[in-house]
């Protein structure tokens, strides 16, 4: 199993997309998007967190998946703590951003996930953040919009390959919770944003996904450790 379950200790939740779930079995995603031979293997898991090793496409062709760390280390990064705060990129600035637009040209992944959470602010200052479980309506897996990058910390080290999640705004289910939400693309849109060269086309695939497909609901704040990762996880908040 090539899935690290190491503790996120940077995030700060409720700032970003900072945690999601891959709970479905490969072959779900391998159905729904006409995956080829899936030939790495990862652990299902409910509280994916920065750090951790991810699944990943990046050739629309190929259609395979490989394993990437989920914090982006730009090409010219002195080391690779730089991932550390670089988890999300937004949609809005993907072509002004530095550490984003060449990667944005030429370098975009798809990033396996199906669901993820957000963290509600207390109707008091001192009220703690009540974590939300977002997913699609019919259950279905679907793709993050990311970006990818290779980087060495010297000549002959070893190559690192690590991606970002791209936000966008939220549609009107989100906005009750955050104020941002992931770019999801379902398989209408996943290929193109592998295939596209356009940019401004490019940049209409991040549009926020129709909440109308979408449910959520509270759930218990234990997920806020990195190493509580069980099925309770993504269970309605019974208050």
């Amino acid at each position: 199993m090539l899935l690290a379950l190491q503790p996120a200790i940077f995030y700060n939740e409720g700032t970003m997309c900072g945690r999601f779930t891959i709970t479905l079995e490969p072959a779900a995603w391998q159905e729904e998007f006409d995956l080829h031979t899936i030939t790495v293997d990862w652990k299902i898991n409910y509280n994916t967190a920065p750090t951790q090793m991810v699944p990943v496409v990046i050739d629309a062709q190929s259609r395979s998946i490989e394993m990437m760390r989920w914090g982006l280390i730009p090409f010219g990064a002195k080391d690779e703590s730089t991932g550390n705060r670089l988890i999300n990129a937004r949609a809005e600035t993907l072509q002004e951003k530095p550490s984003f637009r060449n990667a944005f040209q030429q370098r975009r992944c798809l990033i396996l996930a199906d669901g993820f959470y957000e963290w509600q602010k207390g109707s008091t200052a001192k009220a703690p953040k009540v974590p939300y479980y977002f997913h699609l309506r019919d259950h279905k897996p679907f793709f993050f919009a990311g970006l990818w990058e290779s980087w060495r910390s010297e000549k002959d080290a070893p190559e690192i390959h690590s991606c970002t999640i791209i936000t966008t705004a939220p549609n009107p289910l989100v906005s009750e919770v955050h104020n941002r939400m992931p770019a999801i693309l379902d398989k209408n849109t996943c290929w193109a944003w592998l295939e596209e060269n356009d940019t401004n086309q490019l940049q209409k695939l991040l549009m926020p996904y129709p909440a109308e497909l979408m449910q959520s609901y509270p759930v218990s704040s234990a997920l806020n450790n990195p190493a509580i990762n069980n099925a309770q996880n993504i269970q309605p908040l019974r208050y």
